[in-house]
């Protein structure tokens, strides 16, 4: 099941420069978060502190705490510990190209040293599932690579391969800006269900997307959260008029 993710004072550099600025939320388990605001204000970077994928970047630091459940992801827990927690969907689809759709799926898996084939086949199934891919794929598991797929279709087993390792967190950035509207619908009806079982963080820069599948949004701008409500009221009532004009299209 999903886990509250817990930010207090977080703030991420590039070098000298701040990306983040001081942000403290609470993100609940077992909904769905947007993080929505104009390019470069910090959206991209916040949730990449979450699974510590910042730190991977040269001259890169963060501070402050962030809490998934019970695990302080910042304070002696190795990256690796955070990481089997919380799985990562990307902009643009990734599956390994040289890899079948079976072996995508069951990668992370076979990383951790996990072995045993029957089941392995039954969290390949459960997962290709849970991403509704399974009937599209069940024939071809083993004949084809994860990269002869659609955009749309490689989506969802990237999203089946973060899924098999059972992660508490799912964290999405922007997964639906390289797909058709066909494809983002099926994503979108996805996280519907996903977040029976997991937390999600959705960072997107379609407003009627985050509207649409998000209880709760924030607004970033130039590093800082401006904004952080439920999404109705983000939506049609804002507190702050810095939030109003980025959604009526003022500015962004």
């Amino acid at each position: 099941m999903g886990v509250d993710i817990q930010v207090e004072h977080l703030n991420a550099w590039f070098g000298k420069t701040r990306a983040v600025q001081d942000i403290t939320l609470k993100m609940s388990a077992n909904h769905a978060t947007a993080i929505i605001g104009p390019s470069g204000c910090g959206k991209s970077t916040f949730v990449r502190c979450i699974n510590r994928m910042h730190e991977t970047v040269p001259e890169a630091r963060v501070s402050g705490q962030i809490r998934i459940g019970d695990l302080n992801v910042y304070n002696g827990t190795s990256a690796t510990q955070v990481r089997r927690r919380i799985g990562m969907v990307f902009q643009k689809p990734n599956p390994f190209p040289t890899m079948s759709i079976y072996d995508n799926v069951a990668a992370g898996l076979k990383l951790n040293g996990f072995r045993d084939r029957r089941q392995l086949d039954e969290i390949v199934e459960r997962s290709l599932t849970m991403a509704a891919l399974w009937h599209e794929v069940k024939d071809a598991l083993r004949k084809q690579s994860g990269a002869s797929l659609s955009g749309g279709q490689q989506q969802r087993l990237c999203i089946a391969r973060a899924l098999a390792v059972e992660p508490q967190v799912l964290l999405m950035d922007e997964p639906c800006s390289a797909l058709d509207p066909i494809s983002t619908s099926k994503i979108e009806e996805l996280i519907f269900q996903l977040k029976q079982r997991y937390t999600i963080v959705i960072v997107t820069h379609n407003m009627q997307q985050a509207s649409r599948v998000a209880e709760y949004t924030g607004f970033f701008l130039l590093g800082n959260l401006i904004e952080f409500d439920k999404t109705e009221k983000i939506f049609t009532n804002p507190s702050d008029k810095r939030t109003e004009d980025y959604i009526t299209g003022r500015f962004g």
